[in-house]
């Protein structure tokens, strides 16, 4: 993963001049295509006042996990904590929600205005244990660049 490549083509994402869910869902596909062990990209919003996350732009299979409340799983768990959820091996989870048996690992990272958790980004791995502090740190970063046409 050469991460400043990858930062490089978000801010191209972030700049252009297509809408706020073509970005996303150009982020969501370029993720998924560029890094072999993100099998699932997406992006969750908080649903208006709910206490619940609404599935927005995403890439890879199908899921039914279109609401999540907070406090459930492991997106509805960063919504709640407002930390990074890493997540090497979803097996070890107790507060797990599946969305597939391929899944194997799982990252959560929050995106906030203002000092609000007002979403994440959520990446599903078919593989066991592959994230490292990069894919933090390039997740970190992209919750930040998008927070400009949020």
């Amino acid at each position: 993963m050469v991460i400043e490549n990858l930062k490089s083509k978000i801010d191209s994402i972030v700049s252009s001049q297509s809408t706020k869910e073509e970005k996303l869902q150009e982020i969501c596909d370029y993720l998924k295509g560029e890094i072999s062990y993100y099998d699932w990209v997406g992006f969750y919003f908080k649903n208006g006042d709910k206490e619940e996350l609404k599935l927005a732009q995403y890439a890879g299979e199908e899921t039914e996990h279109t609401i999540i409340p907070f406090g459930k799983g492991i997106c509805g768990q960063v919504a709640v904590s407002n930390e990074n959820f890493v997540v090497q091996d979803v097996s070890e989870q107790d507060n797990y929600i599946s969305c597939g048996w391929k899944v194997k690992s799982e990252i959560v990272i929050p995106i906030f205005i203002d000092g609000e958790n007002i979403g994440q980004i959520d990446i599903d791995s078919h593989t066991i244990n592959p994230f490292s502090k990069e894919d933090e740190e390039l997740l970190e970063y992209i919750c930040k660049e998008i927070t400009v046409f949020l």
